[in-house]
């Protein structure tokens, strides 16, 4: 079979008309995530995370490192929980909705970041919404004070 020039011209055509939606998507946010390499529930949260159309790599810590880690970027003892993820100047502390993370990207305050602190039945990655218990994400101010930001009520 031999390609005519026009033949080859629509090949190119079609391929350009695609290339485009190939591959990630250019405007995903991104976000970077330090957790345990055996903790299967920051596994979960970061499937949550990509599945709503977040771009997420990870990073192995644990221990001692990951908790200094937490605190040295301004997340208070108390707000702790297994991950922590780093996203546009932010820290994301626990299983975070990512409806919450997307709002903290969309007004912008002038904050630490997010935080649900512990692991709360329920919420993303830690077991099936339909059977949570009620939790809180709080914000985190750059003076280590926290408010609430959103709350979720128990299913």
């Amino acid at each position: 079979m031999t390609l005519t020039r026009r033949a080859m011209m629509a090949c190119a055509a079609s391929f350009a008309a695609v290339a485009p939606t190939a591959g990630p998507a250019q405007d995903a946010p991104s976000i970077h995530v330090l957790k345990d390499p055996n903790c299967g529930c920051c596994t979960a949260w970061i499937e949550i995370l990509r599945e709503d159309g977040f771009a997420v790599t990870t990073e192995r810590s644990f221990g001692t490192l990951l908790m200094r880690h937490k605190l040295e970027n301004g997340i208070p003892r108390e707000m702790t929980s297994c991950h922590t993820g780093e996203i546009a100047g932010y820290m994301i502390e626990g299983h975070v909705p990512a409806a919450d993370i997307r709002r903290l990207l969309a007004e912008r305050p002038e904050a630490v970041g997010l935080a649900v602190p512990g692991m709360p039945y329920g919420s993303p990655g830690m077991g099936p919404e339909d059977a949570r218990e009620a939790y809180e994400v709080f914000l985190i101010r750059k003076d280590g004070s926290t408010e609430v930001f959103s709350s979720y009520e128990a299913a």
